[in-house]
């Protein structure tokens, strides 16, 4: 008989249920769940133990149902004991109901003075039931509180109430561990002091109230080491951004000064840059124990959480790479403020993609500073959940709860979450209650809004005082120790800044990570012609191999055979359509040692149903991906069907782009128009990280794209988006058109000696359009194809130029041969951006007689045209398109067959009319 440890369905007074369950722990121990069977070992070893076969309904068995409810009030502190626990440091807590009473578990006032066997379960062997409430109290209610029973994995339940109850009441930190925690606050809370004082209204987004931060950094770090961290990477908002840097990160001081003072000037060549709390740095440390550590604290805009996924995909990409695969070498830490954890959808879709095979880091710790308001918003409107971190429920992780004052409480709890981490393997989230001393900047009055509660922190001690106090009081420093740690750590900053201020340092750029070292900065003259991306016949030859071969007995459903003999016949008749192109470009890139990386929505069979990058057995379900491992010594071919999330999957792959530029990294939307909800990692790092952090990037977009007559929603990836957003040749967007063209597209990413993000509008009804293939030759010969020009006309016969994008060419190329219009040319421009300057100029003097056409499906307002005018050599070009529309499609398919028709005909009509 098994039974839950939800013991809502058992009156506290059900003497013979609780006997008869007795009875099958006597003949079975395992036959009963893990907290019956705690509760009557408990109980036995409580009290003096039965004889060997004593039946139910003796001595023990008689007291069973008193000693329940005793047990059942000790799984309650347990449970909800953190809802009472003193963590806040500011404010009285909001009364939440625990129901703690005695009467809440059928116990009075009369039973405090009774003896209790079970309370054995927390260490105390027959305990008056005041003496166990007492203990409960004072582990499970002080200034940490803890959720950890929500987890139904019993040994994450069991490892955590061991540990937490034997250690969180007496922590027994040493003088040492107690001077490095008020070395670290002093440094903290002086630095912050110092900044206020001398650069007076400057924004800084400051720590102050929050600088236990600091040494919870620091023992992270510390424990982690202990555990063979060898790196530890951050995401982190602004808010002590600078803190961390300086404290944590050992960015020097005077270099921030530096940055305070605005003197230095930087090369502009390297890009715009960023405010100085949204930059990131790297640095080594030597932890208290003596290891080296590598710290990477990511760059991130005031898009508070959207780092959260990029720290994942970095840290994955060194995890792949340098580590091994091994989690144990590097930690994520993500530091979250409480409204936006709690706020923003990212922090669940991390959260939940967190223990997927394809995102999996082996578990970040994430470190929430709880200011309790967020811009102006109290909790109370910030939030419906009871705690900002109600979405680590989503894991059954562990959340540890820490009132913000208490140094040494905060800094076990960090500790504890590390040690959690490492034996586990999970996300755990740590909750450090604070406040914020000023507004959400420093010039900003956080009185209009919360007038009460900033007349509360205005009379409150700073953390380091608080610490400071407790440690004097206890006897532990003298108070002359605590005045000179001060007094010297201020005279050093001050030293610093008379040193910047006699003779300002040059603009500090931060040095590339040693995987980028082999990596330049491009040039415009890079984007002149592609470099050569062809292959031999013998790699083709190879890579189907291992695109047509299945495992031993491995059996899947019988269309795939018609697949298989299919890809052969496409080779063997030299018509090698989207998805063989793409799988030569990845096979060949594999058989160099390169590795290839690619998530999405359906990505390994496809949205439509052309990749089939791995098949399934129809009996076992296992799954085999082709490339995965058809031959030696080739690169790591990994492929996964992603949850189904755009934001936070995009920047995990941007993120994996950082930290491994050797890889071709790619993100597949299921339909182009889903990249909207990824847009904040589009606009704020792929399109701009480079320009703001001198932070390269090759990740791969790939956006299905074209009019097809399937409504608004699938039809448009919004290209005007992305060249709006193009510029300082930041950026590839391309709309292909070949088979081969996505071939050396791909391969190109990784072949030049730079990096850069790419955008591909991806087709969908060609990826089986019969005119839709390349031959072997165009991927054994050249490279990519900027422009393709009309291999079918004579320039001197053409009175019309039509150039387009995309899938638009095939209607229009129909078009022209059933009419035999050898008066008109289609140029395809593959690649909008960088637009291919020379090569476009040389192909308009070819046509410079010719009318000159633009034409696109997209709407007016849409599309490339409004792009392309930036250029002087469009300037003469006539739109033919869609009318501008606040829709990018209409719904209707009779109307859109309307619409293209009209296009089409409107580009060959004897007079160009915008349609």
């Amino acid at each position: 008989m098994t039974v839950s440890n939800d013991y809502s369905y058992v009156s506290s007074s059900d003497n013979a249920f609780i006997d008869s369950l007795y009875t099958d722990f006597k003949k079975n121990p395992d036959s009963v769940d893990s907290s019956w069977r705690q509760f009557f070992r408990g109980v036995e070893f409580g009290l003096n133990r039965p004889a060997e076969g004593q039946e139910a309904g003796g001595a023990v068995v008689g007291n069973l149902g008193k000693e329940f409810k005793v047990y059942r009030l000790i799984d309650a502190y347990r449970s909800r004991g953190h809802l009472i626990s003193t963590t806040n440091p500011i404010r009285e807590r909001m009364n939440r109901f625990p129901r703690l009473e005695l009467e809440d578990h059928g116990l009075t006032s009369a039973d405090l003075e009774e003896t209790f066997g079970i309370g054995e379960v927390v260490g105390l062997k027959n305990a008056k039931l005041k003496d166990i409430i007492g203990h409960l109290r004072n582990i499970y209610c002080s200034t940490i509180g803890v959720e950890y029973m929500h987890s139904n994995d019993t040994e994450i339940r069991e490892w955590f109430q061991k540990k937490f109850e034997n250690q969180a009441a007496d922590r027994n930190f040493g003088i040492d561990k107690k001077k490095r925690i008020l070395t670290k606050l002093n440094e903290a809370v002086a630095f912050e002091n110092f900044l206020h004082t001398k650069y007076v209204g400057q924004k800084r987004f400051s720590l102050e109230g929050g600088e236990n931060t600091i040494p919870a950094l620091d023992a992270i770090i510390n424990k982690s080491a202990t555990h063979g961290v060898e790196e530890v990477v951050i995401g982190m908002a602004h808010r002590g951004r600078l803190n961390v840097l300086a404290n944590v990160m050992g960015k020097t001081y005077e270099y921030i000064f530096n940055e305070f003072e605005g003197q230095a000037t930087p090369d502009l060549t390297m890009g715009d840059g960023d405010v100085k709390y949204h930059m990131g740095y790297a640095s080594q440390v030597t932890t208290t124990g003596g290891q080296k550590v590598y710290l990477k604290l990511m760059p991130n805009p005031s898009h508070l959480e959207a780092v959260s996924a990029v720290v994942l995909g970095y840290s994955r990409a060194q995890g792949d790479t340098l580590y091994k695969e091994d989690p144990n070498k590097i930690l994520p830490i993500i530091i979250h403020g409480d409204a936006a954890v709690a706020g923003q959808g990212i922090c669940y879709e991390t959260v939940q993609m967190s223990a997927l095979k394809g995102y999996n880091v082996g578990g970040a710790v994430h470190f929430v500073i709880n200011n309790q308001v967020g811009f102006t918003t109290d909790f109370d409107d910030a939030r419906s959940s009871i705690y900002s971190t109600s979405v680590a429920r989503v894991l059954e992780t562990p959340v540890i709860h820490v009132n913000g004052d208490d140094a040494e409480a905060v800094v076990y709890a960090v500790e504890l979450a590390s040690e959690f981490r490492a034996k586990f393997h999970k996300d755990i989230f740590v909750d450090m209650v604070c406040y914020r001393k000023h507004g959400h900047n420093e010039s900003d009055e956080p009185r209009f809004t919360q007038p009460k509660f900033y007349a509360l922190i205005s009379k409150h001690a700073n953390p380091r005082e608080v610490y400071k106090d407790k440690l004097i009081e206890g006897k532990q420093i003298e108070a002359q120790l605590a005045v000179t740690m001060e007094e010297q750590f201020k005279n050093l900053l001050q030293e610093r800044f008379n040193m910047v201020k006699q003779k300002p340092l040059p603009y500090l750029y931060q040095k590339p990570e040693e995987q980028w070292k082999a990596f330049r900065r491009s040039t415009p003259k890079d984007f002149d012609y592609s470099p050569k991306t062809a292959i031999t016949l013998d790699t083709m030859e190879k890579v189907l191999k291992g695109l047509t071969s299945l495992p031993a007995n491995f059996k899947p459903i019988q269309k795939i055979d018609k697949l298989l003999e299919e890809r052969s016949k496409r080779f063997a008749d030299d018509q090698l359509d989207w998805a063989l192109a793409e799988h030569m470009a990845y096979g060949s890139l594999l058989l160099e040692g390169i590795n290839v990386r690619m998530s999405g929505q359906d990505c390994i069979r496809g949205t439509f149903s052309h990749r089939h990058a791995g098949v399934v057995d129809e009996n076992s379900n296992t799954r085999h991906i082709f490339l995965q491992n058809f031959a030696e010594k080739q690169g790591k071919y990994k492929i996964y069907n992603s949850l189904l999330s755009e934001y936070a999957v995009l920047g995990f792959e941007y993120g994996y782009s950082l930290g491994s530029p050797q890889s071709l990294a790619i993100w597949e939307a299921q339909f182009g128009d889903f990249a909207n909800g990824a847009q904040t990692i589009i606009d704020q790092f792929i399109s701009s990280g480079e320009s703001k952090w001198q932070r390269q990037s090759g990740v791969v977009m790939m956006l299905p794209h074209g009019y097809e007559g399937q409504g608004p929603e699938h039809s448009n990836a919004r290209p005007e988006r992305f060249l709006q957003l193009a510029a300082e040749w930041n950026m590839v967007v391309a709309n292909l058109t070949t088979p081969a063209n996505i071939f050396h597209a791909l391969r190109r990413q990784v072949k030049w000696d730079f990096r850069k993000p790419l955008v591909i509008f991806t087709p969908k009804s060609l990826l089986r359009h019969p005119d839709c293939v390349s031959p072997k030759k165009d991927l054994m010969e050249g490279s990519f194809q900027e422009i393709i020009d009309d291999a079918d006309v004579n320039a001197k016969d053409v009175k019309r130029l039509i150039m387009c994008t995309g899938k638009v060419f095939y209607d229009l190329k129909a078009k022209q041969q059933k009419d035999k219009r050898k008066d008109v040319a289609i140029v395809r421009l593959e690649q909008l951006y960088p637009m291919p300057e020379e090569q476009s100029w040389k192909l308009l003097e070819k046509y410079k007689n010719a009318e000159k056409v633009w034409v696109q499906e997209e709407p007016k307002n849409m599309g490339a045209f409004t792009f392309l005018r930036r250029y002087v050599q469009f300037d003469d070009f006539k739109l033919i398109a869609r009318k501008s529309s606040a829709s990018p499609a209409t719904g209707y398919a009779s109307v859109h067959a309307q619409e293209q028709a009209k296009i089409v005909n409107g580009a060959f009509a004897d007079k160009i009319e915008s349609v």
